[in-house]
């Protein structure tokens, strides 16, 4: 079988995002499916901002085949009966709203729709139509859902719905997550983690016997619930249980110790060359994710002096993710100084 056959048939957030523009500019539909808590949603809110597109998010299995189609109403001078759209959709002759290229229309829980909602989808998908209004020149639709061994109430797609659509199957990557972790503001203590246990990322099984598992969506929402707690406290575990489920919250709560056995941001600035610190692997990614949440124009110094006592990949891993946070780092001359030591090769 040649390379060619062998290609990997899945993508991850970033590499997908660019085939989405592929298909989206010829006015075709894509598809994203995955395991549940990937990010499909976001996804499509980040490609609407990159585009100044507006994003309207319709969650098909909530939805009426009237929504689609139309309701029917009687127009009094013909004496016909017709069929008026939804003011959600932007439709021909519908003015493009200020500060926006145009729209995007996520059909979210696509294959999660009843049957007749999904019919009344195809004229969407294949004719950019809403009834007998047809969609408007400027308006994109993408859709989007769970995959079926998902266990997350997902329909067979049927042939119809298969040929009017560009599938891509979406899969988590560590890389790529971290990418967005640190442009996002991720709590240090969770990308520091997951750095350490990559594993933990996605751990998703559709027979799992907890309410919830962990997944990129999860630990975005434990970052909300921690990100101003100094300290996880054992009485929060049933918390963290609850967030991204009882293992790993257990894992978790185990790691974030380790943030009390290390040297505070303080000792290690007032002694950068000289402060204490154990030779465990995950003391070393607790410490470099410490550094990057906090490194910034006015402490590069001490910090880039304390980075150089940790390995190169601890330090490549802190610095793009303390520039990411914030662009001002690249400015300094500690960092410059600490980017022309290197040997290796860097792309910020």
């Amino acid at each position: 079988m040649s390379d060619a056959a062998q290609t990997v048939l899945n993508v991850t957030m970033a590499e997908a995002e660019p085939l989405i523009m592929d298909i989206l500019k010829p006015r075709l539909v894509p598809m994203l499916v995955s395991h549940p808590g990937i990010g499909k949603s976001a996804l499509a809110h980040q490609i609407a901002k990159k585009n100044q597109l507006k994003l309207i998010d319709i969650r098909l299995s909530q939805c009426d085949p009237a929504d689609l189609n139309g309701f029917p109403w009687m127009d009094e001078k013909t004496g016909k009966a017709s069929y008026r759209p939804m003011d959600i959709f932007p439709l021909e002759g519908d003015s493009i709203p200020d500060g926006y290229a145009g729209w995007l229309v996520l059909l979210d829980e696509l294959n999660s729709a009843p049957k007749s909602v999904e019919a009344a989808s195809y004229k969407i998908l294949l004719d950019r139509m809403i009834g007998m209004k047809k969609l408007h020149s400027r308006c994109l639709v993408m859709g989007a859902g769970n995959m079926k061994d998902s266990k997350a109430i997902v329909n067979s797609s049927g042939t119809a719905q298969q040929s009017r659509l560009i599938w891509l199957e979406i899969r988590a990557c560590m890389k790529a997550w971290l990418e967005w972790a640190d442009r996002s503001g991720i709590d240090h203590r969770i990308k520091a983690y997951l750095q350490f246990k990559p594993d933990m990322l996605h751990k998703f099984d559709p027979n799992h016997k907890d309410r919830t598992f962990p997944c990129p969506r999860t630990w975005e929402f434990l970052s909300k619930i921690i990100i101003d707690w100094k300290v996880i406290e054992a009485k929060k575990l049933a918390l963290l249980a609850g967030t991204i489920s009882a293992g790993a919250a257990r894992e978790f709560f185990s790691y974030s110790q380790i943030y009390q056995e290390i040297p505070t941001l303080d000792a290690i600035l007032a002694n950068p060359g000289s402060v204490h610190f154990g030779n465990e692997p995950s003391m070393h990614y607790a410490l470099a994710g410490l550094v990057s949440n906090h490194l910034n124009e006015h402490n590069a110094d001490a910090l880039f002096e304390f980075l150089d006592r940790l390995s190169a990949d601890f330090q490549m891993s802190s610095v793009r993710a303390a520039i990411a946070r914030d662009h001002k780092v690249r400015k300094t001359e500690a960092f410059k100084g600490w980017y022309s030591a290197r040997s290796w090769e860097l792309v910020y």
